[in-house]
Formats: structure tokens, C-alpha cells, sequence
């Protein structure tokens, strides 16, 4: 499907959506309201100045599997990169990372789960018992500081029922995909309270076959959560929710192959495990007059294994050279943080907010590589290699920021918030090489940064909200630790961004009808960039990456959203996003690079949907995404992905108590990339070819939910 097809069907959407009549029974088809709750106060979506996009418990179940990856194409200018089972890289408007394998944290994107943070782990956001997403677009400077210059992504977990009730869930699929789990929630009235517990094991052979193991379950899943929520509510006064996540991602990792198709050579495959902890209290007591006072808490502990046969192939494919490389590392992450609110929350008039936040990292990491090549027509080419890395980081963020809003007339709202943070952070390594000296790396930059935002908000009708934004973002510097570089290259500075930023929400039709749009510019001052290059042709763990910084760059384009409740039954969606992205300034061996777009920012990016949902139980939905070509990486990586278009469906029937229904994924079989990348893996000369991972391949399955 053509990129002009996909935003031929969006436009004819809004066009017919827009033209149409007023309904003449409203109520039966008004949206739901859409609260957002990310931020610092719950703010209906229709009067938060900035551009937000929410997936529901509704939409998460219609197009949604198993992971978030399967919704994110939903959201406009929201991308992720492949090189792992499941994403854990984000982009939004073409800010993020691509990867981490050396060096510490330093995400661009922030992902939560259950105010847990999560940033560069998102593995860990299985589907199964969430009840809404929120990604907050563009830098959150005042709201979460130095982890979301490019935006944030919430995931909001099911909330415990004041009343009794339970379900459970049954999957099977092609792929020798199953997947099974169970919810119960209720309350305990003794104790003022309310749970909810729910545990679910998804498992599947993957998408893709080792030839010369033979096998079909190299790229396997093998997926469990496990959640608790406990919610404490003894007054109008006091509420206390508390929640325990334990996910246990035991995934295999073989997704590359020398043709680039699903049938690998691997002799070594890898594998992608993580394996998370998380917990947190979120307390509020409005009992101080008219202020309430929030409290954050939260501690996350994660194990990870991630290794993958470095030359992709086995003895039998290279023969007669020998030729076998392997890499793996096992990471040990824990987070901890304390965040305080006091601010007031008048229907009209000055609302103020203060807050206070703190935050640690610690993470040790060791990464062994090992590999050997022989040339037999070449005597000098024949030797070994043994990398061991260790290393330990912490960081520690302190912050306070502010925020006031008020009114300017009765129809418009401002707003000013501003956050000053302190980061410092230390770094030690050691690296062991078979033939060379033992080397050592200390490391203790220190940072202080600063954001905020200004907004104004209008009512110019009733149901309809334009706004103005200005909001400043940031991210800390750090330090690059791949063997081979210069001294100059070793450390990288701060960045900062501002964005500038205009937007219209409007309901229409009574109420059945929500279409948002912004439009924004991203001006970014010393803007990181990762690149990377393989330092010796015939050893693919030299291929190394490191962090430099740009002196200029610039984002911009275009977020839109469209919900429309067209009769009682049938429900449309859709977004759009365009994006123009450019760097400035980027030296790399002492070349200044030509001005380019970033990678894994697509032009644009679309989705189209329908649900069709009769009171007598049949039920339909069909979600038709598309995407814009892409580059891989900066260069020397010049290199692209093709734009595709994806079709995804279910048919089946709904009741209060049943479900089931069949689905179907890239129901047209397209071949689609995820990540790519362009270097020399193919002895004896090893010339550079692009070699990319695959998205899904089409498959088929069978749902069935039982409630009680």
C-alpha cells in the first residue's frame, strides 16, 4: 500500500467527518472524555496546551496483541528502533536513541510504567490488563526533566474495581503462538480498600528459522507478567494506591541473516532477556485547606542478558575461512525516586503547584566478546580476540520546579512552569584484551540544567480550544567508552531544545467527534548524535558506536488526530504526523558531515481505523497503518528503508460476559525493516552491504475472554 493511499484514506476521513450532520441521539454516541494524567494535574485532553495522544483500554484491546509495539503505529510521529525481540528505543518527532550497548543511560524518551521508570527498557510493556497509554509530544522540561527532551510515554495500568468481578483470557496463534492469563479485582471493605491482581504468560516460536541448527525457535517469546494493586482509601481525604510488577522477558534473539529473509545461519543464536521488578506508592491528601499534597515513590530493579552471534553465520557458511565472533552482556539496573506536590486545584482563578524530585541510577555491566578468523590463503590474517568490559555508573538527579496558571479573561488560560535540575553521575571501567594492556576509565561529569514551558490556552467555542506553547527541554551530558577513539571524542555535552508550538482540539457533533491538531518547531542546540563505525574489517565486534554533538538542528511538522463516534455501532479513527528533521555541525573524524535528516524519522506516518460493535454481540475492527522511508543511521550509513503499509483485523463476537473473535496481522504479507545497518560481515573482503531486520510477517490466532 502507497504512502498516498494511506493519507488519501485519513483526509477523506476527516472530510467526511467534518461534513457531517448532527446526530440526532447524541448520547448514544458521544465520546468518552478523555482525561490526561501524565502530568502534573489531571487535565482533560481537550484543554491541555500541547500535543497528547492517548490509546484507551478500548483501543489497546481493538488493535493491540500482546506488547506495546504492536499500537504504536497509532500514534503520529511515534517510532522505534529494531536491534532488540521488542522495542525498548523510542522516537518522538525524530529525537531518541537507537540503541545502547556501551556507556551509561541517557535517554531522550521517557517511558513509564506506574510512575516506574522504565527509560530504555521498554520491554517491560506488555499489554495485558493496561488501561490507557499517554504519549505527551515534544520536551517535558517542566514535568520530568532531563529523561524526556524529545517527550514521555505513560503507561497507566487497570485500576482496582470497588466492586467484585474477574475474567480470564485464552490465545492461539500460528507460530505455535499461546498465551494465557487471569484478572481479579474487588474490594475488602474491613480494610477501607480495594485489589486487583493479574498475571499473564504469552509464548510463541518467533518468526524466523536457523537453517543450520534447524530450528524454528531461535527468535522465540517467552513473556510473563505478574501485577498487583492495592488501593487505600479510608476518607474524602487520603487515597493511596500501591502497585507490585514483576515481567519476565525470556525472549531469543536471531533476527538477522546474511540475505536479509527470516532464515538465519546462526551456529551462536542470542538471546534478549529482562527480567524487571518495579514498585510504587502514590499517595494524595487534600486535607491542608485547599491545597493537596502528592507523594511519589517508586523503586525498580532489572536484570538483563543480551548477546547475538556476531558474524550471523556458522562454520559451514564461511568455510574455508574461519570465522566466528560472539557477543554478550549481562546488566544489572536499579532506579530509585521521591517526588513531592503541593499545589492548589480552584475550578477558577491563580492555581499554583511546588514540587521537589529525586533520583538515583546504579547499573553494572559486563560485556564479553569473543571471536576468531583465519584466512587459509592468508597467513597474517589468522587471529583471535577476547574483550572482557566491567563496568559501574550511578547518577543521581535533584530537582525542584514550579508551575502557576491562571486566567486571562474568561475564555483563556496561561500557564508558566520552570524546573532546575542538579545531575551528577560517576563512571568506572575496566577492559581486559587478550593482547593488550588492561585499560581503565573514571568518569564524573556533573550537570546543571534547566527547563520550563509557556502556554495559552483559549476557548474560541464551545467544545473548541487553540493554544500557544513554548516549552524549553534537556538532556545531560556524558561520555563515550568504545575502544578506539580519540581523547576528543571520549566526552559529549549537554543538549537543550525549545519548542515552539500551535494547536487546535475541537468536539464536535454533539460530542462524537474529536479532532486535535499542532503544529510545531523543534530548535535543538548542541544536539547528540550517535554514530558509529567498525573499526576492523574482518571483526564485527569492533563495529562500535559513540555520541557526538551537532551545533544545530531542527525538527518540525505535523500531529493530528481524528475520533469519530459515527452511529451507536460504528467508531473511526485516525491520525497523521509529518516530519522534517535536520542536523548542522556534526564532525566526525574530523569532517564536518553534510546536513541530512536523523534516522528513524520517517516523513510521515499514518493510521486509519474502524470498529464496528452491534448491541447483539457481532464485532469488527480493521487498522490500516503506514509509514515514509527512513534512514538507518547517520553517516556513514546513508542508507534507507521503504515506505509500507500495514492492514490488521478481528472479527468475532462480544457480549458482557464472552468474547472471541479471530485476528489477523499484516494480513497482506508485507516485508517491512525495523533497523538497519551498513558495514562488512562477509569474509574474505568484506564488503559493506546493508543488512536490516524484519518487522512481523503475517499471522493468524484465536481470542477467547470469559468474565465474571
Amino acid at each position: 500500500m502507497g504512502q498516498y493511499t494511506v493519507l488519501g484514506l485519513v483526509f477523506v476521513m476527516a472530510s467526511a467527518a467534518s461534513a457531517a450532520p448532527a446526530s440526532h441521539d447524541s448520547g448514544d454516541t458521544q465520546l468518552d472524555e478523555i482525561v490526561v494524567t501524565a502530568g502534573l494535574r489531571a487535565v482533560p485532553s481537550s484543554e491541555l496546551p500541547g500535543s497528547v495522544s492517548v490509546l484507551s483500554s478500548a483501543t489497546l484491546r481493538d488493535a493491540g496483541q500482546q506488547h506495546i509495539e504492536d499500537v504504536l503505529a497509532l500514534v503520529p510521529n511515534l517510532n522505534w528502533a529494531g536491534d532488540t525481540s521488542r522495542p525498548r528505543y523510542f522516537q518522538i518527532r525524530g529525537i531518541g536513541e537507537l540503541q545502547q550497548y556501551q556507556g551509561a543511560p541517557n535517554p531522550s524518551v521517557g517511558f513509564l510504567i506506574d510512575d516506574i521508570d522504565f527509560s530504555g527498557l521498554g520491554a517491560a510493556a506488555t499489554l495485558f490488563d493496561i488501561d490507557h497509554v499517554e504519549v505527551l509530544h515534544g520536551p517535558q522540561g517542566t514535568l520530568y526533566g532531563a529523561n524526556a527532551l524529545a517527550g514521555l510515554i505513560y503507561v497507566q495500568s487497570a485500576a482496582p474495581s470497588d466492586t467484585f468481578g474477574a475474567r480470564a483470557e485464552l490465545d492461539a496463534g500460528d507460530y505455535n503462538e499461546r498465551s494465557y492469563g487471569a484478572v481479579i479485582t474487588g474490594p475488602v471493605a474491613t480494610l477501607d480498600s480495594a485489589f486487583r491482581l493479574s498475571a499473564q504468560r504469552y509464548t510463541s516460536d518467533g518468526f524466523y528459522h536457523d537453517a543450520y541448527l534447524g530450528r524454528s525457535d531461535t527468535n522465540a517469546r517467552d513473556e510473563l507478567t505478574l501485577r498487583g494493586r492495592w488501593r487505600y482509601d479510608p476518607n474524602d481525604q487520603w487515597r493511596v494506591d500501591l502497585t507490585l510488577l514483576r515481567v519476565q522477558i525470556d525472549n531469543g534473539y536471531d533476527a538477522w541473516s546474511i540475505d536479509n529473509s527470516r532464515t538465519t545461519q546462526s551456529d551462536h543464536p542470542g538471546v534478549d532477556r529482562q527480567y524487571s521488578t518495579g514498585i510504587s506508592a502514590h499517595a494524595n491528601y487534600s486535607g491542608l485547606d485547599a491545597a493537596t499534597l502528592t507523594t511519589i515513590a517508586t523503586y525498580a530493579d532489572t536484570s538483563s542478558n543480551f548477546g547475538f552471534d556476531g558474524d550471523w553465520g556458522n562454520p559451514m557458511l564461511w568455510a574455508p575461512y574461519t570465522y566466528d565472533f560472539t557477543e554478550y552482556q549481562i546488566r544489572h539496573r536499579s532506579t530509585r525516586s521521591l517526588e513531592l506536590r503541593l499545589g492548589n486545584t480552584p475550578a477558577h482563578g491563580l492555581s499554583w503547584l511546588i514540587g521537589a524530585y529525586a533520583f538515583e541510577l546504579r547499573e553494572k555491566l559486563g560485556d564479553t566478546s569473543a571471536g576468531d578468523y583465519a584466512d587459509p590463503f592468508d597467513p597474517d590474517q589468522d587471529f583471535s580476540s577476547l574483550n572482557v568490559v566491567s563496568s559501574r555508573y550511578w547518577s543521581r538527579s535533584g530537582a525542584i520546579y514550579g508551575q502557576l496558571d491562571g486566567d486571562l479573561g474568561s475564555r483563556t488560560r496561561w500557564s508558566v512552569g520552570l524546573r532546575g535540575e542538579r545531575r551528577t553521575s560517576h563512571y568506572d571501567e575496566s577492559t581486559t584484551n587478550q593482547d593488550a594492556p588492561r585499560t581503565m576509565n573514571d568518569f564524573g561529569p556533573a550537570n546543571n540544567l534547566w527547563g520550563g514551558q509557556v502556554s495559552l490556552d483559549t476557548r474560541v467555542a464551545a467544545g473548541q480550544h487553540v493554544y500557544a506553547l513554548i516549552s524549553r527541554g534537556y538532556k545531560a551530558g556524558g561520555f563515550n567508552l568504545s575502544p578506539g577513539l580519540p581523547a576528543s571524542q571520549l566526552l559529549f555535552a549537554p543538549e537543550s531544545d525549545t519548542n515552539f508550538e500551535v494547536g487546535h482540539k475541537t468536539q464536535l457533533n454533539g460530542g462524537s467527534l474529536r479532532i486535535d491538531t499542532s503544529l510545531f518547531y523543534v530548535a535543538r542546540r548542541s544536539e547528540q548524535l550517535i554514530t558509529g563505525e567498525q573499526l576492523v574489517p574482518s571483526d564485527p565486534n569492533t563495529f562500535v558506536f559513540y555520541t557526538g554533538n551537532a551545533t544545530s538542528g531542527y525538527n518540525y511538522g505535523l500531529e493530528s488526530t481524528l475520533a469519530w463516534q459515527a452511529t451507536r455501532a460504528l467508531e473511526l479513527g485516525g491520525s497523521l504526523g509529518l516530519l522534517r528533521t535536520l542536523y548542522r555541525g556534526f564532525v566526525q573524524n574530523n569532517v564536518e558531515l553534510a546536513g541530512r535528516a536523523l534516522p528513524h524519522a520517517p516523513d510521515w506516518q499514518a493510521a486509519v481505523n474502524a470498529t464496528w460493535r452491534d448491541a447483539r454481540g457481532p464485532y469488527a475492527h480493521i487498522d490500516i497503518t503506514g509509514m515514509g522511508a527512513f534512514y538507518y543511521d547517520l553517516p556513514p550509513n546513508d542508507t534507507r528503508s521503504r515506505s509500507y503499509g500495514l492492514v490488521h483485523a478481528k472479527l468475532g463476537w462480544q457480549t458482557a460476559r464472552y468474547e472471541v473473535y479471530l485476528w489477523g496481522r499484516n494480513l497482506l504479507n508485507k516485508d517491512y525493516t525495523v533497523r538497519g545497518f551498513y558495514f562488512g560481515d562477509e569474509p574474505p573482503d568484506f564488503p559493506n552491504k546493508l543488512y536490516t531486520q524484519l518487522g512481523e510477517p503475517r499471522n493468524f490466532g484465536l481470542h477467547l475472554t470469559v468474565r465474571y
